[in-house]
């Protein structure tokens, strides 16, 4: 379970000054991420009644909602020219497990063990999406290019805590490729801008349970697809 506190989105200048408070919603407001343009930031809210993808300026203006499907919606990130944004999402599909959602969000909580890939325009529009595999599925972010998808998944394994990384092709789910293959955790990828070295978060020679370090490797793209 993950507890849903209050937070709000705020701004602070790179030398921890100027904090500027742009959210005043006092519900559960986080996952925020700027765009690549540093224009606008997606973060997920509880404002309206349901965990949903939301954009706006860096002010705090001219807030949007972009998800609107019963369900979590959130972990947003932006793809690198900013068209486009890659989430993870569960929907519940049937009356049951919506019930099950919707007793668990009125006690300010949320149960991420199964959550998928969607991919959608930077406007909401297009929705779709990319990933079935069960268990859960998070931390994406892009190549630098901006057609595949590398994320963190258990999906081999949905009740254990084993992580691996994982990529996609971005329009469509296609080219599965596992990148790790550790006991442990592995997590929150992210390529460097010009695509050559991959760095994640991995609980792997830690010294004590529970702690997690970075990871530096250099990437090598095949080119091989199916």
């Amino acid at each position: 379970m993950w507890p849903l506190d209050r937070y709000d989105i705020y701004t602070v200048n790179r030398d921890g000054t100027d904090t500027k408070r742009l959210t005043h919603y006092d519900v559960y407001t986080a996952e925020g991420v700027l765009s690549p343009d540093g224009n606008r930031i997606v973060f997920t809210s509880l404002k309206d009644g349901d965990l949903d993808v939301y954009t706006m300026n860096t002010d705090g203006s001219d807030v949007r909602r972009l998800t609107n499907t019963p369900g979590y919606d959130g972990g947003a990130w932006w793809s690198p020219d900013g068209k486009q944004i890659v989430y993870r999402a569960n929907h519940p599909t049937d009356s049951a497990e919506l019930k099950a959602y919707r007793d668990l969000l009125a006690q300010r909580l949320v149960r991420p063990s199964r959550v998928e890939l969607f991919v959608m325009n930077a406007d909401g529009s297009g929705q779709r999406q990319i990933t079935r595999l069960g268990g859960a599925n998070f931390g994406p972010s892009w190549t630098p290019d901006g057609r595949r998808i590398v994320f963190s998944s258990n999906y081999k394994n949905p009740r254990s805590g084993n992580f691996d990384l994982y990529i996609v092709d971005a329009a469509d789910g296609a080219n599965l490729e596992q990148i790790t293959f550790d006991e442990h955790f592995d997590g929150f990828p992210m390529f460097s801008p010009d695509g050559k070295s991959l760095i994640w978060a991995s609980n792997r020679h830690a010294d004590k349970t529970g702690e997690t370090n970075l990871f530096i490797a250099q990437w090598r793209d095949t080119g091989i697809r199916n």
